[in-house]
């Protein structure tokens, strides 16, 4: 098996999604390179070419307003339903500088064309501080925020993030940001968020921020770091029980 190949388009799928059905994405990145404010070890893209949160210097790369407009409304116009309309793709989505707008506009257009489809993000959850990325994810259905770690060395090992991104303030904006999914990747190997210290604070975490769940899964595909191994469904049923006995909080395993 190899690595996923970057999506090549703005709209692409539908896809089958474990955990959203029949979902169209939309990818606001570079389609030649990957673009993210995380460098992830375990991504299914490889690794990151641009590592930045500050895009504005590669606006040339990426899609206008207008070309996400017009590229989603004439997908939509060709009647095939779905259950989500999600932003995604080869790299943080709410980085690029009119994610609002570009929110905005998917909205009109959904409620146009496909009413019964929610809007939805996959996010690392790294902007969360910037004002319109805050009020762009509010007008979002659905917003699925990553935190896979438990402690800032494991955060910084694992997601790689960009320089001025820092771990504590990332929990401290995820927890303004209310009706969140936090989705958890969990991985052994060389690197690993499975030790039992480890848990045990990512579940202290998740108790802090009070998400309205959890999904948590592990390696599904090729990874950026290879020597990362798949943890194994027992390991994450038992650390899912444990999360949710200790912080009340429904936590699904895929």
């Amino acid at each position: 098996m190899t690595l996923l190949e970057l999506q090549k388009t703005i709209i692409y799928g539908p896809v089958n999604s474990r955990r959203l059905g029949k979902s169209l994405g939309i990818n606001l990145m570079p389609t030649s390179y990957k673009m993210c404010s995380f460098n992830c070890v375990y991504c299914q893209y490889g690794w990151t070419k641009t590592h930045t949160l500050e895009v504005s210097g590669y606006l040339p790369a990426l899609p206008t307003v207008d070309e996400v407009k017009k590229t989603l409304e004439d997908w939509l116009k060709k009647g095939q339903k779905v259950d989500y309309i999600t932003f995604s793709g080869n790299g943080e989505p709410s980085i690029h500088p009119e994610f609002d707008k570009i929110v905005d506009e998917v909205k009109k257009l959904r409620d146009k064309f496909q009413p019964q489809a929610k809007v939805a993000i996959l996010s690392n959850s790294s902007s969360l501080a910037l004002p319109w990325v805050k009020k762009a994810l509010e007008m979002l259905d659905v917003r699925i925020m990553k935190l896979d770690c438990g402690t800032s060395e494991a955060f910084e090992k694992i997601n790689q993030p960009a320089t001025k991104i820092k771990y504590q303030d990332m929990i401290e904006n995820l927890k303004d940001i209310k009706n969140i999914i936090i989705q958890s990747v969990f991985v052994r190997g060389d690197i690993s968020n499975t030790s039992t210290d480890e848990v045990e604070e990512w579940i202290e975490k998740i108790r802090y921020i009070s998400p309205d769940k959890v999904q948590i899964y592990s390696l599904d595909r090729p990874s950026a770091f290879k020597s990362l191994l798949k943890v194994d469904r027992y390991v994450l049923s038992k650390i899912a029980e444990l999360a949710q006995e200790l912080s009340g909080i429904t936590v699904e395993v895929f």
